[in-house]
């Protein structure tokens, strides 16, 4: 099993390049919400922060574009029909992580949590697990269109990272709770720990069912 080296691709170059564009947005998107969480710890609710929280929006804009043009094109081509549902789910899972970057990003700017200085070091390391989960699920999907050997290895980088991302938060949480903070100030950053780790739930959340696709195939 994952045994195969093949492509559901054939005569479907548009598609299969949209689908890798929304694959490079997941990267994309990673990176830039990271850039803007590392800079948020140093500036809060700075102009800075402003421009790169629009430009997460913009990369969750076009992502939702491909998504679209995808579901269209499956339908409307019938490409690929023996696998349809399941790409489809898939396309769906994947703007799921897109959209949770960008709802993040964006509480983060609203609300603008005072996070003290004692938590950022842990709080920089549990972005860095989500955002590396989220990259890896990307990697992952990208290998189901075409080398099903590799799905496996990545899917297993997307959980060791979902689960040290859980330990992470799990920290932080209960050093939070032990501080001598306000109540309401601890909930809130609660909340926002919760929000973070969830993209790395969904992130893994995708790769369950990326393995069920796979093995649906490799049968």
């Amino acid at each position: 099993m994952f045994h195969m080296k093949v492509s559901l691709f054939s005569n479907t170059k548009e598609l299969e390049h949209k689908i890798d564009e929304l694959h490079d947005k997941i990267i994309e998107i990673s990176m830039v919400f990271k850039k803007a969480f590392h800079l948020f710890l140093q500036e809060k609710r700075s102009s800075n922060y402003r421009k790169l929280s629009k430009e997460i929006k913009l990369i969750e804009h076009d992502a939702d574009t491909l998504r679209r043009d995808i579901e269209s094109q499956l339908y409307a081509q019938n490409l690929i029909p023996d696998f349809r549902g399941d790409v489809l789910e898939l396309v769906e899972n994947l703007d799921k992580v897109i959209n949770e970057f960008d709802e993040v990003a964006h509480q983060f700017y609203i609300e603008n949590p005072d996070i003290p200085e004692v938590y950022h070091a842990k709080m920089k390391e549990l972005i860095d697990q989500v955002c590396e989960c989220a990259e890896n699920l990307a990697f992952a999907s990208r290998a189901f269109f075409r080398d099903f050997s590799a799905v496996r290895n990545y899917s297993k980088k997307v959980y060791f990272l979902e689960h040290e991302s859980d330990k992470t938060t799990a920290k932080l949480k209960e050093s939070i709770f032990a501080s001598d903070l306000e109540l309401a100030h601890k909930l809130q950053l609660k909340t926002f720990l919760s929000e973070v780790a969830d993209i790395a739930d969904l992130a893994e959340n995708c790769v369950d069912q990326l393995l069920i696709y796979v093995i649906k195939r490799d049968i």
